[in-house]
């Protein structure tokens, strides 16, 4: 008999996969149907990382990755590239935060979410996932 923890594990990460999927399309739609100008401003973060060429086309790629990201962790479909590229997202806002001095409570968002993405990379798609059933068809 499997440990009573372990029986729910796969329920708890169905609620974390489409809690935080419904959070980030919400948090990325506004950002890719915000114009060049939004994802200027979204993009210009990687300067902190010394990448300061092309910040329209960086942020829209954090739009993207935010907006898709989220229906993706929602439906268990490429669950680890997408908290790959999530994880990626929110790194540089954490690094930018920083360098900004920011207040901790901002830094403290997306420092949180670089963990939460992290750990879904390590622990994969739960049996809920498309990812699961498309997974079994090819066993």
């Amino acid at each position: 008999m499997a440990h009573p923890t372990i029986k729910y594990l796969d329920y708890g990460l169905l609620l974390l996969r489409i809690g935080i999927g419904i959070f980030y399309i919400f948090h990325g739609y506004p950002k890719l149907f915000g114009g060049l100008d939004r994802w200027e401003a979204v993009g210009g973060a990687m300067g902190v990382l010394g990448i300061g060429f092309l910040p329209a086309f960086w942020g829209f790629m954090a739009a993207v990755a935010e907006t898709f990201g989220g229906i993706f962790l929602i439906l268990g479909l490429f669950t680890r590239p997408a908290a790959g590229l999530l994880f990626i997202t929110m790194f540089v806002a954490t690094i930018f935060h920083i360098n900004n001095g920011d207040p901790f409570s901002t830094i403290a968002h997306s420092g949180k979410m670089v963990v939460l993405f992290l750990s879904l990379i390590i622990i994969g798609p739960d049996r809920f996932s498309l990812d699961n059933k498309i997974n079994r068809r090819r066993r």
